[in-house]
């Protein structure tokens, strides 16, 4: 089953996709935020599109690990995205992953590799979003024994 990544910002969506075994995940694009109803369209249009099957959302829990202002927001997100994706000829189902150290891995991966601030900037959410579905699709084979 393919699924989507999706780090959530208040200016931008990071989207990144699983591979069709669920293995690896891949930074995909940078959508700009248009509000809660055209942002869940639009996502419905991708997982249409990618034929997947789940939508990872990274939740941006505070470090103690409680619920804060930013997690707030995107749960809003979630609860305007879960029907829309329930009511897909497939339907989609929504997951939650803990994203706080997310971007900070995709900022030093870019780092790392030498990429200029300003593609830095044009990237990273796309990579904090592989960040996350990369985690979550780990922890799903975990699961279900198979690594």
């Amino acid at each position: 089953m393919r699924a989507l990544g999706l780090d959530v910002g208040s200016k931008t969506i990071g989207v990144a996709v699983g591979d069709a075994s669920g293995t690896i995940a891949s930074a995909r694009s940078v959508l700009a935020r248009r509000g809660h109803v055209a942002d869940a369209a639009t996502i419905a249009e991708l997982a249409r599109g990618e034929a997947a099957g789940a939508v990872v959302i990274g939740l941006p829990l505070e470090l103690d690990g409680s619920v804060g202002h930013r997690a707030r927001l995107v749960r809003k997100f979630i609860a305007v995205l879960e029907p829309v994706l329930k009511d897909m000829p497939t339907p989609v189902s929504v997951h939650t992953w803990d994203e706080r150290f997310s971007t900070a891995a995709a900022e030093r991966t870019l780092i790392e590799a030498d990429v200029s601030r300003a593609r830095r900037k044009q990237s990273i959410d796309a990579l904090a979003a592989q960040f996350i579905l990369q985690g979550w699709l780990d922890a799903k084979r975990r699961r279900e024994g198979l690594s």
